[in-house]
């Protein structure tokens, strides 16, 4: 058996035989969110329950929930991601990802690369401390790692089912609903420690009636709104290349090419990234190597490349009150520099990999039969005319994108400035994927004219 075949006996979720409608990609996507958090809700067992806290900061982006079945989130899947596009895209693994054959070894390089992944980082993060077992015995770490790495599993086939049957992907969804999560605790959670409620909504109120309001309480919510503003608008902005019909003279339609041209993947790949420094940093720092930098005992970074990959906390609130030294400064030009670049080249990767290029779109628009006016109908033409717009638009989208979610960041935005920068982008192309089936369904003789099944 070769590579080949071994990659088509994996084991999968089928794709629907035929096109879905409005309510049946509705329904899986609910049922894919509720098992999501039903899982989010089931704890490991042979876990202490005290767990580290400064791990938990790591849930609004990765999708998950320390000491649960999907304490990996998307990891496994986000780091098989990056580290396959790393491969094809600097040439050492050379597959063309604009044919067939290309897509089905890097789908299943990557799916298999991902089971791997699970076992790996659940045993990290069992052995270094990242998750405690109620007792070393092997039977105790055996199995809690077990539980963690089959969570992880689930989680693959659950992003399989929301991809193939629902809306949008499963790794943005997943996202999306555990900072949507965050989202509605802190600011309506009205429990806290020493009778002061942790949402910031309920704290205000308590602060008002106290009879000393406290507004700055109120500048994580102007951030979070400042932040949805900019990506809506953003989202919005888009070139339109003309098409006409070479066979419905005097038909035509636009074909868009957003700002944000590979929206939230960058963001989420070069987060993930970071994501993995800080913990690999933490884990090695807690068993006496510390390679990437060492910690404070809350999981602050104190030193080392992992330090100058954070963002200063208070950053903002030093900089309004000229309490700000040059070693933030370092810090917040550093971190910015490296999610702008990171998510510049993983915006091109993705262009590339996700068959968003220029030649790829130009057969597109080639087999739909359309072409631009006043050129000829080759696809040499097309492709050099979308060569004027898409390269450009996969460097400039990708450095918005990765300039707002530091900046996100630094002002700390709730749920975390670029938990909610991704949730943002995530659920608005959700609601225009939605919208477009909503509109198919509704008519469906425009969907037969435009040759859709």
């Amino acid at each position: 058996m070769n590579y080949e075949s071994l990659i088509q006996k994996l084991p999968g979720v089928a794709r629907p035989i035929k096109k879905l409608t409005f309510k049946e990609k509705f329904k899986w996507t609910i049922l894919g969110l509720l098992f999501y958090y039903i899982l989010s809700e089931i704890a490991v067992w042979g876990v202490a329950s005290t767990a580290i806290a400064q791990f938990q900061a790591l849930e609004d982006i990765m999708g998950a929930s320390f000491g649960s079945l999907i304490t990996l989130g998307i990891g496994p899947i986000v780091t098989s991601s990056i580290f396959l596009q790393l491969l094809t895209g600097s040439g050492i693994i050379n597959w063309d990802m604009s044919t067939h054959h290309g897509k089905v070894m890097f789908q299943g390089t990557q799916k298999i690369l991902t089971y791997i992944l699970c076992f790996v980082e659940a045993a990290a993060y069992t052995l270094m401390g990242a998750i405690q077992p109620m007792n070393f015995l092997p039977l105790t770490v055996g199995l809690v790692i077990f539980q963690i790495a089959l969570g992880g599993i689930i989680i693959v086939f659950l992003d399989e089912v929301i991809s193939k049957w629902g809306f949008g992907s499963g790794v943005s969804l997943f996202i999306a609903a555990g900072v949507s999560k965050q989202i509605f605790l802190r600011l309506f959670n009205p429990f806290g420690t020493a009778g002061t409620p942790s949402g910031v909504i309920p704290y205000f109120i308590s602060s008002v009636l106290s009879g000393i309001p406290d507004f700055l309480a109120l500048l994580p919510v102007l951030t979070t709104l400042f932040i949805f503003g900019m990506v809506v608008y953003a989202q919005a902005m888009r070139v339109e290349i003309p098409l006409a019909f070479g066979s419905v003279r005097g038909f035509g339609r636009k074909w868009p090419l957003k700002f944000i041209y590979t929206s939230v993947i960058p963001v989420i790949l070069a987060a993930a990234l970071l994501i993995n420094f800080k913990v690999w940093g933490q884990l090695l720092a807690s068993r006496g190597f510390p390679l990437l930098g060492t910690f404070s005992p809350d999981g602050s970074p104190l030193s080392g490349l992992v330090y100058y990959l954070s963002p200063p906390s208070n950053f903002i609130w030093n900089l309004v009150t000229f309490n700000i030294v040059f070693d933030d400064v370092l810090r917040v030009v550093i971190y910015t520099t490296f999610f702008v670049v990171a998510s510049v080249v993983f915006s091109i990767f993705w262009m590339h990999s996700a068959n968003m290029d220029s030649r790829s779109v130009a057969k597109q628009i080639q087999n739909s039969g359309m072409q631009i006016p006043g050129f000829r109908r080759d696809i040499r033409v097309v492709e050099r005319v979308l060569d004027r717009y898409i390269p450009s638009l996969a460097v400039l989208g990708g450095a918005f994108v990765g300039l707002l979610a530091a900046f996100a960041d630094l002002t700390g935005a709730l749920a975390g400035g670029t938990g909610i920068l991704l949730a943002v982008m995530i659920i608005y192309q959700l609601y225009e994927e939605v919208s477009v089936q909503h509109v198919e369904d509704m008519y469906p003789s425009l969907r037969k004219f435009m040759g859709k099944t």
